[in-house]
């Protein structure tokens, strides 16, 4: 379709002119170029006249919006016609079908100018709408790729709240869809890698690399600057120190070796870790062993406790049972955003959740002590899962707190680790025992020593590394502190089942 209406002859211009032009268009195929709007007003320019880019539905997608006919757009955008002309007094006008993979996908690039379109203007239009195709091409490839990151990424996470959760039934069927054998496996190990946010991406692909892809690799839910690693292979370990290395500012945190139910705990020791490492030179850690205080208990009282104290849960049904627990587990862990995020639940429901197993247990989370003793049944729990036995010595008088926490290999392990602080003289064990008494409240505890609040966070800022635990942020470093105090009766003993006075767990006994 053209027309014209001013009898004028087009400009003829001769080859010597197309090199600048020519030029300028590539500039835009560089990699510090390829933008569709920057392609669009540079054409605008060069023509000395607008431009803009639509889509069939007369959309503009780049550009300077102009009146253009609706039918037209239609029939260049659905290839009816490949291009069209419209030339006027006063303005002088071409349509160009860009083409694009998809049939429903066609942008049509629309360019106005006072002048009539001279072999140089023409030319330039032609030669945009191929540079504008290859654009567009590559960038639905290159979204194309970026979807089916995301959704790769989206069922890594979907996994690992399987995971998170106990269900490792579900987990492993949804893996073997795209990663079979990944975890055909009973135990595995939980990395967190921590480095910036900005750098999160390129680290988790390393971890991929470096792992070929027979880990769990998740970007955290939670914090932006972690990166999870469910590793099954014993490998991976040296795999990941060696990214670390090589990686300067990236932490490593890392968990013993745990039953593929247990991927909560090993996430939390993997973040308990992950505190140590930044006192170490090599930005380095593993969740040691010896820290475990309950296996410092006899197995038997833990037993008979644990399944005590627990007791009010088993009226409800088996999924729910599992649910209360498992996000109780990760809201003792994290707090209730973290967990939500790591869960892919609303905060509410964590919270909801967690203050249901409060009522059931008649127990009142803000209290540390109470907080550090239910997250060890929740531990202990996980591993009497699969054991249906009374345990010897059940009865009732054999199962209190008290008697769980007296043994002298507990108050043992309690002395060595609290003595550590003996040597400061600011008195740092004071301020912590007073500290956790306060609920982890440091404008509390700074009313009962008579210091400033902000005193008595760096008091307890410089334990952490002395005891080489996290506690300033809640978490198993910070339960198994409050342990050590219990145990060496520095803190009172935590009154749980309150509505049932005459429980060995009631006030006062504990």
């Amino acid at each position: 379709m053209a027309g014209r209406t001013d009898g004028v002859r087009p400009e003829q211009v001769t080859g010597a002119e197309h090199p600048t032009w020519a030029r300028e268009l590539l500039d835009q195929l560089r990699p510090t170029g390829r933008d569709v709007r920057r392609v669009v007003s540079w054409l605008a320019g060069a023509v000395q006249g607008t431009a803009c880019l639509q889509d069939g539905t007369g959309a503009v997608v780049a550009g300077t919006s102009m009146p253009l006919d609706a039918d037209l757009v239609a029939d260049v955008a659905a290839g009816r016609i490949a291009s069209a002309a419209w030339d006027e007094t006063d303005r002088h006008l071409r349509l160009v079908r860009v083409e694009q993979p998809r049939p429903d996908g066609a942008r049509v690039l629309a360019v106005s100018r006072e002048s009539p379109f001279d072999r140089r203007a023409s030319d330039i239009v032609t030669h945009t709408a191929q540079v504008l195709e290859l654009l567009l091409r590559a960038h639905e490839s290159a979204e194309a790729v970026h979807r089916l990151q995301r959704a790769t990424s989206d069922l890594r996470l979907a996994i690992l709240q399987l995971l998170m959760v106990e269900d490792t039934v579900a987990a492993r069927r949804v893996a073997a869809g795209l990663w079979p054998g990944l975890l055909d496996t009973d135990t595995a190990c939980v990395y967190v890698l921590e480095g910036c946010a900005e750098e999160r991406d390129r680290i988790a692909e390393d971890c991929l690399d470096v792992t070929r892809e027979e880990a769990l690799v998740v970007r955290c839910p939670a914090v932006d600057a972690h990166v999870i690693v469910v590793a099954p292979r014993e490998t991976a370990a040296a795999e990941l120190r060696s990214l670390v290395a090589r990686r300067p500012g990236t932490l490593l945190g890392g968990s013993v070796p745990q039953s593929l139910a247990r991927t909560a705990t090993a996430y939390g020791q993997a973040v308990s870790a992950l505190a140590v490492a930044r006192f170490r030179p090599d930005k380095q850690a593993v969740y040691a062993e010896r820290t475990h205080p309950e296996r410092l208990m006899d197995p038997t009282v833990l037993h008979a406790w644990t399944t005590r104290l627990l007791r009010p849960l088993d009226t409800l049904a088996h999924h729910t049972r599992a649910e209360l627990l498992a996000t109780t587990r990760l809201g003792l862990e994290f707090t209730a955003v973290s967990a939500a995020k790591v869960l892919g639940v609303s905060r509410n429901t964590v919270r909801a959740r967690m203050e249901r197993v409060e009522s059931l247990l008649h127990a009142d989370f803000s209290d540390l002590t109470v907080r550090a003793v239910v997250h060890l049944a929740l531990n202990a729990q996980v591993g009497l899962a699969h054991d249906t036995r009374e345990p010897a010595g059940a009865g009732p008088g054999h199962d209190r707190l008290g008697d769980l926490l007296a043994g002298s290999a507990l108050r043992t392990w309690a002395h060595d680790l609290l003595g550590r602080l003996d040597s400061d003289a600011r008195d740092l064990r004071r301020t912590l025992r007073t500290w956790i008494g306060a609920g982890g409240n440091a404008e509390r505890a700074a009313h009962t020593l008579g210091m400033h609040a902000q005193t008595v966070r760096e008091h307890v800022r410089s334990a952490e590394p002395v005891l080489e635990r996290q506690l300033l942020a809640a978490g198993t470093d910070l339960y198994e502190v409050v342990l050590a105090h219990l145990a060496l009766g520095e803190l009172y003993l935590p009154a749980l089942h309150r509505a049932n006075q005459d429980h060995p767990d009631s006030p006062v006994h504990g």
